[in-house]
């Protein structure tokens, strides 16, 4: 019954997922008739079927349809759970006068003209037309089978990849064909009602057990055509499909809400996290954290906001700001000229190539540091800087320490190095021990999407035999000189992170670089070792606590979903 969705629906919708979950029950309930009342008054399904069967006979006779396949009754084992006195179970395929997929050999896709519409167009509720993956002129339109083609009234089905996706066709003036991926019904039911039945939890099960593949999960239009569909009068299909209509646009309105206060929430944890970054001074900036402190707890309660707090902790860290200055540090000055002594020695020696000559670094292009801080360019810091080599390899991972592997793109994450990331070195091809990843190491991606260029990480430790891919660019530092967790944490904020985003280059996000001569101009903010040491153990305490609060809030949406799921169970059985 309704009341009882009325009365789990204040717990259900206290959360984004709890809504999804609602969204389930109103269509559970739907199609086991509890979500309106029966009328003792409506035709009971079994006459609808029985027109249903006749003029299914005629269309046959007259050759306008094939003549079915024979199915038997749904017996008791297939049929999920009880229906009221006047429903009926049947078949999706005894029910429909036309099944059918799209083209599997569409026409080639002229451009423009009338669209070809595929999986991706068909949403729940709605056929989206605006961005087809194929268009057809009118000839080829024409030349189409008529089982491509549909008109209103017709249910369309996404049968490949993310199956279960329906919609109703409506629009009397919209003229498009399918592809394979979507399957078109043309049945006696309401239409709504049937899209209904088909998107229900109960019918995303059957395509769950009966969908065959693995990359791309299909379910097979025969075995679409066994499905068992619960029929209720034909007087309360409609009945059904104006009360799901009502709910639904109840739960649209909770998400637009939700969305709404997130988007609130979110603005105001950036304004005040901006409070820190541009705090005039120490003073000011202890005031500031005070104030975020004293609310914290209604400030950061969701992932998005805990993301907001990590990266201002990393700005504040890299401007100087996260730990207190000790007058008695060595300026950055003195620790650049020891560097660059040392650099000259390994370049007389021949250890170390020498560096091209760079431009100072213009501070005034970035943020103010304080007194005893210095910009640098990461070239005067480095004492090597090379990239791999990445053969043909076999696509699995080298299986234990004995074999060789290449490391992957993905083997860089943000502050994270990922050891079992990595493609088997063929046993024919010899490795390079020059491109061998050690301890110490600073790897950073040079080519791929834009999303992973210049994803950079320290390699702490590792197992043997990995060598670095071309992708990869790899650099040590001068010894002595740079505490290599602090320059990794530089080049993940601050205005170090901001010129990588600015320095890739590429004709499409798809595939973007950054070469070795923009990455060695990369400006850094040096401060003494000692702070350098002080700043990492800070940023490292308080970035495991945002962790642990993270894995709290995974907790409780967890706890969340299984509360939904509960209350699913209990209205379901209260009905």
């Amino acid at each position: 019954m309704s009341v009882v969705l009325s009365e789990q629906l204040p717990l259900l919708a206290t959360a984004q997922a709890g809504i999804q979950k609602l969204r389930g029950l109103i269509l559970e309930l739907a199609v086991r008739g509890k979500l309106v009342p029966q009328d003792p008054n409506d035709e009971p399904a079994s006459e609808l079927l029985k027109r249903i069967a006749n003029e299914r006979a005629r269309l046959e006779a007259e050759g306008k349809i094939k003549k079915a396949k024979a199915q038997p009754p749904v017996d008791e084992d297939e049929q999920p759970f009880g229906l009221p006195e006047t429903w009926k179970w049947s078949r999706l395929g005894i029910v429909s006068e036309k099944l059918t997929d799209g083209s599997h050999n569409p026409p080639p896709d002229c451009g423009s003209g009338l669209p070809m519409l595929s999986s991706q167009n068909v949403q729940d509720g709605w056929i989206d037309t605006s961005n087809p993956s194929r268009y057809l002129s009118e000839q080829d339109f024409a030349a189409e089978d008529s089982r491509t083609k549909v008109t209103i009234g017709d249910v369309l089905l996404t049968i490949v990849a993310s199956i279960g996706r329906s919609a109703v066709v409506t629009d009397e003036h919209c003229r498009f064909a399918l592809q394979r991926s979507v399957a078109v019904i043309r049945s006696g039911l309401a239409p709504n009602f049937l899209s209904i039945q088909l998107r229900a939890p109960v019918a995303r099960n059957y395509y769950d057990k009966h969908g065959k593949g693995t990359a791309q999960k299909g379910i097979y239009l025969g075995k679409l055509g066994e499905m068992p569909v619960a029929i209720p009068p034909l007087a309360e299909q409609h009945r059904i499909v104006a009360k799901v209509d009502e709910l639904m646009s109840l739960c649209d309105r909770l998400e637009a809400e939700h969305s709404d206060a997130t988007a609130e929430h979110e603005r105001l944890v950036a304004t005040l996290l901006g409070t820190l970054t541009q705090s005039a001074d120490a003073a000011n900036l202890a005031a500031n954290w005070q104030r975020l402190a004293e609310h914290f707890d209604t400030l950061f309660t969701t992932e998005s906001s805990l993301d907001a707090l990590k990266q201002t902790i990393l700005q504040l860290a890299v401007m100087g700001k996260l730990v207190a200055q000790d007058p008695n540090d060595e300026p950055a000055s003195e620790l650049l000229k020891r560097i660059a002594k040392e650099r000259a020695r390994l370049e007389a020696e021949g250890t170390c190539k020498k560096s091209k000559a760079m431009p100072p670094v213009d501070g005034d292009a970035f943020y103010s540091l304080p007194n005893n801080w210095q910009w640098s360019a990461l070239d005067s810091l480095v004492r090597v800087m090379d990239s791999g080599w990445s053969p043909a390899c076999i696509e699995t991972p080298s299986p234990n320490n004995d074999v060789w592997g290449v490391l992957k793109t993905t083997a860089v994450q943000t502050f994270q190095y990922l050891e079992y990331e990595n493609k088997e070195l063929p046993a024919h091809l010899e490795p390079r021990p020059e491109c061998v990843v050690a301890a110490g190491d600073i790897l950073i991606t040079r080519a791929g999407p834009k999303n992973r260029v210049a994803i950079s990480c320290l390699v702490e430790t590792t197992r043997p035999r990995l060598m670095i891919s071309d992708k990869i660019i790899r650099f040590h530092l001068v010894e002595g000189g740079m505490y290599e967790k602090f320059v990794a944490l530089c080049l993940n904020a601050g205005a170090t992170a901001a010129y990588l985003e600015n320095a890739k280059s590429g004709m499409a996000a798809s595939q973007m670089n950054i070469t070795q001569e923009k990455l060695r101009a990369v400006p850094i903010p040096i401060c003494s070792t000692s702070e350098q040491h002080r700043i990492v153990v800070k940023v490292d305490e308080l970035l495991a606590l945002i962790n642990r609060l993270k894995d709290g809030l995974a907790e409780s949406r967890a706890q969340q979903d299984r509360l939904a799921t509960t209350l699913i169970e209990t209205a379901l059985k209260a009905a």
